[in-house]
């Protein structure tokens, strides 16, 4: 057994379907749990559908081994709750203020006739995000992981950890 067969992972700041391909890719044969996480939220903050990612890695995916699980993270309010669950994700990361108001509403669940309406800021439909058809049968490398929103997320994180590294200093 390799050691890459027991390490754990999630994918955080997923922005792309490449992205998601690549790390479905990188951790073909872990025996441990893999997540990918794709940030709903701050893709709507761009006036692009992130319901669309999540629903387009749970496509990609469904012809694979699932040994890649979908984490939906960034969920800003209870249509992107409830997308998730229509869309059969496995985890996802929710605010309290989303759990208290899918609580105020009684738990709803999706039945097969829910539709997610994907209009963002000032009531502007979101930008819908196309599938694409990604090979998982290709090398990591081969995938572009790359995104603007991923450089900025990982900048963000670093600069929150050099922080608290001045304050214990």
């Amino acid at each position: 057994m390799s050691v890459r067969e027991h390490i754990r992972v999630n994918m955080t700041l997923c922005f792309s379907q490449g992205q998601a391909a690549a790390v479905y890719a990188a951790t073909k044969g872990s025996k441990e749990p893999v997540y990918v996480s794709p940030f709903v939220g701050r893709l709507d903050d761009r006036g692009e559908n992130g319901i669309d990612l999540v629903k387009n890695i749970k496509t990609m995916y469904r012809n694979g081994d699932r040994h890649v699980h979908v984490l939906a993270a960034s969920i800003r309010h209870l249509d992107h709750l409830l997308a998730s669950f229509a869309l059969d994700v496995e985890l996802a990361t929710v605010p309290a203020k989303v759990i208290e108001k899918w609580a105020a509403s009684n738990f709803p669940m999706p039945d097969r006739d829910f539709t997610y309406n994907a209009i963002g800021a000032n009531d502007q439909p979101l930008k819908p995000i196309p599938y694409k058809e990604l090979d998982l049968n290709l090398s990591w490398q081969s995938f572009e992981i790359t995104h603007e929103l991923t450089t900025k997320g990982i900048q963000k994180f670093v600069a929150d950890y050099r922080s608290t590294l001045k304050r214990s200093a």
